[in-house]
């Protein structure tokens, strides 16, 4: 399983290249330049995340019944073809329009990555999902950096150019992956369709086969058969809780995604610098997750789910009383490390407390319900920003991180370390 684990990695290093030098800090300076308002701003930056709000579940729970495969292309095709589209964009409501197509690609390929990566790597998966994240997180560190270049010095047009590119590359590269087929209920009756063709084992095996199977489900088979993976993933409270702090941990991460860049510019730095900014925060994020998901492994989930929370939330209160560039580096730096924590820890305990047949729902039930918290902080400091200013916004937002930390510690009791439990 070494081989596509490592394509993997790769296809989700080039996606988020792609789609992050589009989200930051492209995106909220382009929504600027049509003259968007503050409010209209996070709006725009958080339609994509929308988006997965509603279709992260659907893909995960489907991934469950068919081929994850064929899933995850449609996921990379929507990372490839949309950023090309933003060169066509001259009006404010074409570009909301847009971003919804653009969330498509997380929306769908982000969970059902997740579970694959469960799939391929059943031990240690603490350590699996830190080097998955970390690969995601090394687009989310180029990305920004490469935009903020690019914008700076060859404008919009090449940006985007640039980002549908890298996301053709990542399609490239999951032709070369070779995943083996995850077995449901699909692939069975795929198995019997085989066996039927292969006259050297006999009538006898194609019977067994066919009666040991389950056909292909119809569209009321599949409607039920998610339902119920819903069921079984609404009803464990800590896969719920768990998945809501990591929202909590996605409404700070939104609010700098949105805004971040519009304070950079406002104190008198350049695109570019806040390009660097969001560079930081992914650099130590990405140093961070292999070793932070292995030491999950070891001393467990919760201890560093919170420790990240306090983290994040001190660092993003602090945002807007710094004025120098060295300063906001040292608190992107301090965010991407707590980030690191909450993320790999997060993930790793959702999939350890799932079963394995919902695995796939789980996942995209847990995007859904972060997307929500991601989607939730560019419209809600926006609307705060609009009404308080920014050294008002920031420290509110931080304070709802640590008030969901504090849920998530009295609702999720505390578990053994992996390395120990079976």
């Amino acid at each position: 399983m070494t081989r596509p684990f490592i394509l993997l990695c790769g296809v989700g290093l080039f996606a988020f290249i792609s789609y992050n030098l589009v989200r930051m800090p492209v995106l909220s300076l382009f929504a600027q330049s049509l003259g968007a308002s503050p409010e209209a701003i996070g709006f725009i930056v958080s339609a994509s995340t929308l988006t997965g709000v509603f279709l992260k579940w659907p893909a995960g729970a489907l991934s469950d019944l068919y081929d994850r495969r064929w899933l995850l292309l449609v996921g990379l095709l929507a990372f490839a073809l949309p950023p090309f589209c933003y060169l066509l964009i001259t009006d404010v409501r074409w570009l909301v329009v847009l971003r919804f197509a653009h969330g498509v690609a997380t929306a769908v390929f982000a969970p059902i990555a997740l579970a694959v990566v469960a799939d391929l790597r059943r031990e240690a998966r603490g350590a699996a999902y830190g080097a998955y994240t970390a690969a995601t997180q090394a687009g989310a560190m180029l990305g920004p950096l490469l935009g903020g270049w690019l914008l700076q010095v060859a404008g919009f047009s090449t940006a985007f150019v640039t980002a549908g590119t890298l996301g053709v590359i990542a399609v490239l590269l999951f032709f070369l992956m070779r995943l083996p087929p995850v077995p449901g209920r699909v692939d069975r009756w795929e198995d019997v369709k085989r066996a039927s063709l292969n006259v050297n084992r006999g009538e006898s095996s194609v019977e067994r086969l066919t009666n040991n199977a389950v056909r292909p489900p119809g569209p009321a088979a599949v409607i039920s058969d998610m339902a119920r993976g819903a069921r079984t993933v609404l009803g464990n409270v800590r896969v719920v809780v768990t998945s809501a702090t990591d929202g909590a941990r996605q409404v700070a991460n939104g609010t700098l995604m949105a805004f971040l860049p519009i304070y950079a510019v406002g104190i008198g730095l350049d695109a570019a610098q806040a390009g660097v900014l969001f560079g930081v925060q992914s650099v130590t994020s990405f140093a961070s997750r292999p070793t932070m998901g292995w030491a999950s492994d070891r001393i467990g989930r919760r201890p560093l789910i919170l420790l990240g929370l306090v983290i994040c939330a001190g660092s993003l209160a602090t945002v807007p009383f710094t004025t120098s560039f060295v300063g906001l580096m040292a608190l992107s730096s301090l965010f991407g490390f707590g980030e690191a924590i909450v993320n790999a820890s997060a993930a790793a305990l959702v999939a350890d407390l799932s079963e394995l047949k919902t695995l796939g729902s789980a996942m995209g039930m847990q995007g859904a319900i972060t997307d929500i918290g991601h989607a939730s902080g560019p419209i809600l400091s926006g609307v705060l920003i609009g009404a308080l200013g920014f050294q008002a916004a920031f420290p509110i937002i931080a304070g709802f991180v640590l008030v969901a930390a504090g849920v998530f510690r009295a609702s999720v009791g505390a578990e053994r370390p992996v390395g120990s439990a079976s």
